[in-house]
């Protein structure tokens, strides 16, 4: 931490200047050890000058007793409740200050599940025409949250109550640490007199934020609402990007005539223990409430995105001039703010270098671009002379760099440096490690080629690979299976019917990792999966924040039949909130992705069995449309797909039910 601001000040003979008495009024630094010093100094002086006439030892033990009462003083509030007073008649309260920030950093949706401990600021956040949105479980709340962020480049805000309310979102708030995605959550807690003192649902909710979020606070008086939320919006956009937690105590958030009544006597006390106690609740009452209603800065801080040098960059520059089979792999960061999305794609196609992209980066190109290859990416790394991983992370999903060519120059950008040089130290070594905003240095490397050219020949063998390798899936796909319908020929048929306004959330095992091989994005910012945590779950809370943050696109949702069980409650979220979303549920009665490995491997497929259950049936008991696909309507397929989006354009959720056999197609993939 640097110095305080009034360190270096100098101490006015006869009392505090006039900058330390600001700084005490602020709160801003340790005044227990400055006015220590400061009477130390006029103790000693003092003592000089008495001649002799008291001890000096007397004059500091003085000294220390009365800064030590000014310390306390000042702990207890109450030099700033002499210049800022508490306006008891007010019925304002805190909920009011964190909506007036939410508002004036353009939120436009908080997800919540209701309880008494965020009460005030549900209200505050509809009045001031803030969209709150109820889901039936907190884990949904802080996914849409999560799905906000991502989509928009702004936070996404999630409010849950006290304990088990926050208990609840830990999945989907380290999700979202992994993703990097900036998400804001408000919890409640029990009053701060209260705490450690067995209220309910009273937990110790810091220590268990603070492993999963980039910044955690606790608001202690109603004035820090808002000073604290900037704080915390900034840091969840700056550097790289991730969750933040905001603890909101029940006192902080209602009115002062609400708090005064729970927290103060009616009766007064005869004895002097008892007034020694009512005078320490009172003061605590009104440091609480002082200055409260003071007007403060709302909107945004500015942030602290890391950015790459120009050395960095003209580096980088003159080893792509050098390449004769450059590859390109972009990952999530490259979609982030500041750099549009149209910007950084019109980048990555002047460059022309052949490009993999994975994460939200997937789309980025639309369908079918010439430079946009989809199959056999360990291969073409191990051709590549050039590498470039803009975002993307050498953990499992490069195979911890081991699909890497030693002999290769490898270029990394990144926001996040542990994350840059991942297992750099074993298997394998970048030549050029640059920490800084992906997209933007995207941007400066195509300037810094000025229209440099490579052989089409690269790219011409890399997409004969790809199209081979999709002939072998077209293959696949007319190949019977036992029962039900082929999931490679279904989900080929869904991207046949997919519209180009189409936004695809995935949620689930085997089911949706054929469908990543089969199914495009129809453009950037149209794909949303849980990211490299893994998580199953994520499908209802994303596809409920997509929907209502790109209301004008068409939202399907591709689940597994396992991860779906987590979402079903959720169509009644869906349907109360007219949010209307299509889900194609991939039913093969199990989680087969698992059983892959355990029945070849450890001979049983325990614990991996499902039923072929109705969940089109039970979609339409909480209100939306179900439908059915099965070996029995195998013909109307794509005819049931168009009913569904027909049920969908007319503004009901829907639930295709598919019964699914089992392929080949991902044999030898692993869970683990």
């Amino acid at each position: 931490m640097g110095a305080w601001p009034c360190d270096s000040m100098m101490l006015a003979r006869g009392g505090l200047s006039a900058e330390v008495e600001s700084c005490v009024e602020e709160g801003g630094f340790p005044v227990g050890s400055l006015i220590n010093r400061f009477f130390l100094m006029e103790t000693t002086a003092a003592a000089a000058s008495a001649g002799g006439f008291f001890p000096s030892f007397l004059l500091l033990a003085f000294g220390t007793l009365v800064a030590a009462v000014l310390g306390a003083a000042h702990r207890l509030g109450l030099f700033y409740q002499l210049m800022h007073k508490v306006d008891k008649t007010s019925i304002r309260h805190g909920g009011e200050s964190v909506a007036a920030v939410l508002r004036a950093h353009g939120v436009r949706f908080v997800f919540t599940l209701v309880g008494g401990h965020i009460s005030p600021l549900l209200v505050a956040c509809e009045k001031l025409g803030i969209r709150v949105v109820d889901t039936r479980h907190e884990v949904t709340a802080v996914f849409a949250a999560d799905a906000v962020a991502r989509l928009t480049g702004t936070v996404g805000v999630a409010a849950v109550t006290a304990g088990p309310g926050l208990t609840n979102t830990v999945t989907a708030v380290k999700n979202a640490q992994v993703a990097q995605s900036p998400v804001l959550l408000l919890g409640g807690a029990a009053s701060t007199l209260l705490q450690k003192r067995g209220a309910l649902q009273a937990i110790d909710q810091m220590s268990l934020f603070r492993p999963l979020c980039k910044f955690c606070a606790s608001v202690r008086r109603v004035r820090d609402i808002v000073p604290t939320l900037r704080a915390a919006m900034a840091a969840a956009q700056s550097g790289t990007p991730g969750p933040v937690f905001v603890e909101l105590p029940l006192d902080v958030l209602y009115p002062y005539f609400m708090v005064e009544k729970e927290m103060i006597p009616a009766q007064l006390p005869k004895g002097l223990m008892g007034r020694v106690v009512v005078w320490y609740l009172q003061n605590c009452l009104a440091n609480l409430f002082a200055g409260a209603w003071e007007p403060r800065p709302e909107g945004p801080l500015p942030l602290d995105i890391p950015q790459a040098s120009p050395q960095q960059v003209q580096r980088c520059v003159e080893i792509l001039s050098r390449a004769k089979r450059p590859l390109l792999v972009l990952g999530s960061q490259a979609l982030l703010p500041p750099t549009p999305a149209n910007k950084l794609r019109a980048a990555v196609e002047t460059l022309g270098v052949p490009c993999f992209l994975g994460g939200m980066s997937r789309g980025l190109l639309g369908r079918n671009h010439p430079l946009h290859i989809r199959q056999n990416r360990s291969a073409a790394l191990k051709k590549a002379d050039v590498v470039v991983l803009a975002g993307a992370v050498c953990d499992f999903r490069l195979s911890y760099g081991r699909v890497l060519n030693r002999k290769s120059s490898i270029i990394i950008v990144n926001r996040n440096r542990d994350d840059m040089l991942l297992n750099s130290d074993i298997f394998w070594k970048p030549q050029e490690a640059v920490q800084g905003d992906v997209g933007s240095f995207m941007i400066k490397l195509v300037e810094g080629l000025q229209g440099q050219t490579w052989s089409s020949d690269w790219v011409e063998e890399l997409r004969k690979a790809d199209q081979q390798k999709e002939q072998t899936y077209r293959d696949k796909a007319l190949l019977p299976v036992p029962q039900h319908l082929n999931p490679v020929r279904l989900l080929q048929q869904v991207e046949e019917t997919l519209p180009d306004n189409a936004l695809l959330v995935v949620d689930g095992g085997d089911f949706v990792a054929t469908a990543a091989y089969l199914v495009q994005p129809r453009g950037p910012l149209r794909w949303l999966d849980p990211g490299a945590f893994g998580t199953l779950g994520v499908g209802a809370g994303f596809a409920l924040g997509a929907k209502l943050c790109q209301p004008e696109a068409e939202v399907w949702c591709l689940f597994g039949d396992g991860a779906f069980g987590y979402s079903l409650i959720e169509f009644d979220t869906f349907v109360r909130h007219k949010v209307p979303v299509i889900a194609l549920v991939g039913n093969d009665a199990g989680w087969t992705q698992i059983s892959r490995e355990q029945v070849p491997r450890l001979g049983s497929d325990v614990a991996c069995s499902l039923a072929y259950t109705d969940y089109h049936k039970a979609a339409m008991g909480l209100g939306a449309q179900g439908l059915i696909l099965s070996r029995d309507n195998e013909d109307q397929v794509v005819k049931v797909l168009r009913d569904g989006q027909k049920l969908c354009q007319e503004g009901h959720a829907v639930v295709v039910n598919i019964l699914i056999g089992r392929t080949d197609f991902r044999d030898g993939s692993i869970s683990v």
